[in-house]
C-alpha cells in the first residue's frame, strides 16, 4: 500500500507547507468517505464498524513507540524538536484515548477474510515505522506532520465511537496549521529536503486511505455474510 505516489513530492519547491495542507486535505482520511461513513451507520453495523476502525487505528497508532516518537529521534532543528516534543505529548495522550476506546467496544467483530485484512494491516504498520526510522532528512518529520493533520479526520470516527461507547472524547488541538505551515518551509527550505518531507507526508496519507478502504472491506463482507 505504500508505493503509490499521489505526485505530492514532484509539485515543486514553493511553499510546501501550503502544499502539504492541501494534500491533507485533498488525499487523506476524510476525502476517503468511510471515517465520516462509519461514524454516520447506527444499529448494529455502526456498532461493529466503529469498532474495527477502532482496532485497527490501535494497531497502527496505539502502540509507543509511535510515528511521533520515532520520528523525534530523527529531528535536529531546533525548531523542529519544540514541535515534535508538543506533538509527542498529544499522541500520548491520543494513545490513551485509543486504549480506552478498544477496552469499551469489545473484541473486533467477527468478519470474512480476517487472516487477510489482518495481515495488510500488519504490512501498514510496519510501511509507516519505516517512514518515521527513515535516516533520509525531512522524511520522518513529513510523515509526523501528516499524521498530526491527518488525525484531526481519523477523530470523526474515533469521536462517533466513544460516544456510542460511553467515553468522555478528549479535545485535540495537535492539528495546528499555523503551527505546521511555516515549521515545514522551514525545515524544507533545501529541495531535498522538500522532496523527502513531502514524500514523507504522502506515504502517511496513503496508508490511513489504505486503511479505511479496507475497513469498508471488512464492512462490506459482514454485511454480504449476514445477507
Amino acid at each position: 500500500m505504500g508505493s503509490a505516489s499521489f505526485g505530492l513530492a514532484e509539485r515543486g519547491t514553493a511553499q510546501p507547507g501550503q502544499l502539504l495542507l492541501a494534500f491533507v486535505e485533498a488525499h487523506g482520511s476524510a476525502s476517503q468517505g468511510w471515517a465520516r461513513g462509519a461514524a454516520a451507520l447506527g444499529g448494529e453495523q455502526g456498532a461493529r464498524a466503529l469498532t474495527d476502525a477502532v482496532h485497527y487505528l490501535c494497531t497502527l497508532h496505539g502502540r509507543y513507540p509511535g510515528v511521533i516518537d520515532h520520528a523525534a529521534s530523527r529531528i535536529t532543528e531546533p525548531a523542529g524538536r519544540a514541535w515534535i516534543a508538543q506533538a509527542t505529548y498529544a499522541f500520548a495522550g491520543e494513545r490513551a484515548y485509543l486504549a480506552r476506546l478498544a477496552v469499551a467496544a469489545g473484541p473486533v467483530p467477527s468478519t470474512p477474510g480476517a487472516a487477510a485484512s489482518d495481515s495488510a494491516v500488519h504490512t501498514q504498520r510496519h510501511a509507516i515505522e519505516m517512514l518515521a526510522r527513515s535516516e533520509r532528512g525531512g522524511c520522518a518529520v513529513g510523515a509526523a506532520m501528516a499524521v498530526v493533520l491527518d488525525w484531526a479526520d481519523v477523530r470523526v470516527a474515533l469521536d462517533a465511537a466513544a460516544r456510542r461507547f460511553g467515553v468522555e472524547p478528549p479535545p485535540y488541538q495537535a492539528a495546528d496549521p499555523a503551527a505546521i505551515t511555516p515549521l515545514a518551509e522551514q525545515l524544507a527550505a533545501a529541495p531535498s529536503a522538500q522532496r523527502a518531507l513531502l514524500f514523507g507526508a504522502e506515504q502517511i496519507l496513503l496508508q490511513h486511505r489504505g486503511l479505511w478502504e479496507l475497513l469498508e472491506t471488512r464492512h462490506g463482507a459482514r454485511a454480504a455474510a449476514h445477507a
